[in-house]
């Protein structure tokens, strides 16, 4: 079953060929193919378009005026997509939406995507934090950035990198308080608990062996990891976080890390984009900038 746009170019071809046979030479098609096309659409308007003989046709006066129609409507619609392409070939512009942790986002995407905004006038950015998957369809999410495991068969996932898990302390705190040679020593110390806010519970800190522990009483509790590194920096609690937090401080010396053979696995940091149709120019080029910039190793030296 044609749809009308087919059946109105076929229309055009028709009416400016002496035959059906022999506009449908001039399509690549069958002449069944070009009679059922005018029939169709025949039936449709409910006016004869053509003057049928056994060694012609003729236009008739409504098929004439039709076709006139018809050959501005096409040619408008040819000259949409001749923009849009010409469009890509000039520049990229349009919008693209990504979303990412609230840390990544912060420390590293906005710098990232600087550069790329400055040299690409017409890109526009909506970037949308958030540290759980967010479902890419209902937020029109092009591109998206995760720590951990990705498994929703709809995205196409690339994993960068591996983020250790460290546990940090201010050296104020430890020359206080005492280096923990053990995750039992670690325990008896002032911790840091992290809260999940889409969900308002408690991370619990994980070990090499696969344990967990959700301190009873913790020191401090918050919902934002960089006001809880901000915590640990003051020498008040000991915290478990992202390399990417905490390594600019670990390189000054303000933090130090703690129990280094207890650390868990490193987690994943993903790369992803919805498997939705062709990739346009502009989602392109902003993935593969991000690609390049988050594969960078430098991110995350302990890994």
């Amino acid at each position: 079953m044609l749809n009308r746009l087919e059946l109105m170019r076929i229309f055009c071809v028709a009416v400016e060929s002496p035959t059906f046979r022999d506009a449908a030479t001039r399509l690549g098609t069958s002449p069944q193919t070009v009679t059922r096309a005018i029939k169709e659409l025949e039936r449709s308007l409910g006016e004869m378009l053509f003057h049928r003989s056994t060694r012609q046709v003729h236009v008739t006066a409504f098929g004439a005026a039709l076709a006139q129609q018809a050959r501005e409507a096409l040619d408008q619609v040819d000259r949409l997509f001749m923009t849009h392409a010409d469009r890509h070939d000039d520049a990229i512009t349009g919008r693209v939406g990504i979303t990412a942790p609230h840390a990544i986002g912060r420390l590293y995407l906005a710098d990232f995507l600087k550069p790329l905004m400055r040299d690409n006038p017409g890109l526009r950015i909506e970037l949308s934090l958030d540290d759980q998957l967010t479902d890419a369809v209902a937020s029109q999410i092009d591109i998206g950035v995760r720590i951990g495991a990705v498994r929703d068969r709809r995205y196409t996932a690339r994993t960068l990198g591996h983020v250790p898990l460290l546990i940090v302390a201010a050296p104020e705190l430890l020359a206080a308080r005492g280096v923990p040679g053990s995750v039992e020593a670690l325990k008896q110390l002032p911790l840091s608990v992290l809260i999940d806010r889409n969900n308002g519970r408690p991370w619990p800190w994980v070990f090499a062996d696969g344990e967990a522990h959700l301190p009873a009483s913790p020191a401090f509790t918050c919902d934002d990891p960089e006001t809880e590194r901000e915590m640990v920096l003051a020498g008040l609690a000991l915290a478990q976080m992202p390399s990417y937090l905490a390594q600019p401080y670990l390189s000054q010396g303000l933090l130090v890390e703690v129990l280094p053979h207890g650390a868990p696995a490193p987690m994943e940091l993903i790369l992803y984009r919805p498997q939705v149709g062709p990739v346009p120019p502009r989602v392109r080029l902003v993935y593969d900038h991000l690609l390049a910039c988050l594969s960078d190793p430098a991110m995350f030296p302990h890994q």
